[in-house]
């Protein structure tokens, strides 16, 4: 302990760290199931190879974790909190062969502060994972090219592998690669290296599981992550919206200092590189090629598509480290005071839950909702199936909570994500009765929906609407879910 607080005085910004991520553990009691922590944990109850929507190396932790600790909402928080832990380690590591011991407190103090390592402490996504071994992949790629230790191609191939089993936007990391080598006088000999080679290789190698799960499975999550998604761009049309709803996504999630200096530093090396044709230092030039094609590629698609939130995550690792480099004691003051109040301002909202929010994604209902719905199950003799149709949300909350098979629009026909993949024969369902659980998300009074899904109509001989499902009524966690008794289930081949 003596040994702890010494390094606390000699370090004053480790307080600053070690609070932020005490806070954060705090709030993990009270964070209620996400729709995307029951999704992803649903991938881990169901081993696959790869899954459609991602790679799976999300739900493998989720089962690691739950098979250890057992299923619960806090399990699956604190294996989030455990492996962004191990990315804020890993990023000191990395931050430290570039910066000076103060500049290195700083850039930890900037890390822990933003809102994205809170999201990604408190939520389950392929982000998680990604985040981990993209650091790691950078790292190990720093000793192996600047300090000439060949074994590290080997550790950098692995984990650029284990970044793109997490998600696919890992690949930017070989994208980042190859760019700092074209355009590094210094490294460029490299490419007649064997052992740059060897590590593009064998990062191949170990993500070969999800190229042979799509190679299964007529390449349908390739479709959707990049064909299906570019598809909704049906004409070139700049929508300035998307482009400042961008802005407003990073300006939260970095918090406005940091995302002024990313981009401060962006324009100034861009300047440079195009104007003067002047490149950065070969440590810079490392950093901003694992930043710049993420960071800048999606936000000049902005203006014409809708670039989610978390994309430009892994580019944000690098970038903390350059804004490490700029940044002011003032202006991380300021940082860390705008941190303090956002933080502050979640976990209130965590714990009283003052303002409702009008969305399935949200942390509150999933399981009041599941003990209602079995309730209502019961009060019929051949306890009827469930289903929903909300993409894999309600589906995928009642699954975690109920000890049963909760199905998705896969039921009328629809495609309905990795439920389509789950083997289920629907044909043993034929004949049989459903309760099909809609959500309303706006909730604005108690009525019935009056309206009956189309779809859901011809898969069944007959659908009643029953009363809806009321939970947490009078309360700013009150959500609504409309109720409907479908009779003998069609299933069609």
């Amino acid at each position: 302990m003596t040994k702890f607080i010494d390094l606390i005085k000699k370090h004053p910004a480790l307080s600053w760290i070690i609070g932020f991520q005490t806070f954060r553990l705090f709030l993990l009691p009270f964070m209620g199931l996400m729709p995307q922590d029951a999704y992803y944990y649903m991938y881990g109850q169901n081993l696959s190879l790869s899954y459609f929507d991602h790679p799976g190396m999300i739900g493998y932790i989720l089962r690691i974790f739950t098979d250890v600790l057992g299923q619960s909402v806090f399990v699956v928080k604190f294996a989030d909190f455990t492996i962004t832990s191990l990315t804020i380690f890993s990023f000191y590591k990395l931050a430290s062969l570039f910066l000076s011991k103060e500049r290195l407190w700083r850039s930890m103090i900037l890390v822990a502060s933003t809102i994205f390592i809170s999201i990604v402490s408190f939520n389950s996504t392929p982000d998680v994972p990604l985040l981990l071994f993209w650091t790691l992949s950078v790292l190990f790629l720093y000793k192996a090219i600047f300090q000439q230790k060949k074994w590290y191609w080997i550790l950098g191939g692995i984990a650029m592998g284990l970044a793109f089993d997490s998600k696919y936007t890992a690949l930017m990391l070989q994208i980042g690669l190859v760019a700092f080598l074209i355009f590094s006088n210094k490294y460029r000999k490299l490419f007649l290296s064997p052992w740059l080679w060897i590590c593009l290789i064998l990062s191949a190698v170990i993500t070969f599981p999800v190229w042979w799960w799509n190679y299964q499975n007529e390449f349908a999550s390739f479709a959707f992550q990049s064909s299906e998604r570019t598809s909704s761009i049906s004409k070139f049309e700049i929508k300035p919206k998307l482009f400042f709803g961008a802005i407003g996504h990073q300006l939260f999630l970095l918090l406005p200092i940091l995302f002024s200096v990313f981009i401060v530093f962006s324009f100034k090396h861009i300047k440079k590189a195009l104007i003067k044709f002047k490149l950065p230092s070969q440590n810079t030039l490392f950093l901003l090629a694992f930043f710049v094609p993420t960071f800048v590629g999606f936000f000049l698609i902005t203006p014409i598509y809708w670039v989610k939130l978390n994309w430009m995550m892994p580019s944000y690792i690098t970038g903390i480290i350059i804004a490490g480099m700029y940044i002011s004691k003032k202006l991380l003051k300021i940082q860390v005071i705008i941190s303090i109040v956002f933080h502050i301002a979640v976990a209130s909202q965590v714990i009283f839950f003052f303002v409702p929010i009008k969305s399935d994604d949200t942390w509150v209902g999933w399981e009041e909702l599941s003990i209602e719905v079995k309730k209502l199950q019961e009060n019929y003799e051949e306890k009827p199936f469930l289903f929903s149709m909300d993409g894999y949300k309600t589906s995928a909350g009642l699954r975690f909570y109920l000890d049963q098979k909760v199905y998705a629009q896969n039921i009328v026909g629809l495609n309905a994500l990795h439920f389509d993949y789950l083997n289920d024969d629907l044909q043993i369902l034929k004949g049989t009765n459903a309760l099909f659980i809609d959500s309303d998300k706006r909730f604005k009074n108690k009525l019935k929906k009056g309206a009956i899904n189309e779809d859901v109509l011809k898969n069944f001989s007959t659908v009643r609407e029953l009363q809806p499902i009321i939970i947490n009524e009078g309360t700013a966690r009150s959500r609504k879910f409309w109720v409907f008794y479908c009779s003998n289930y069609q299933a069609k081949k």
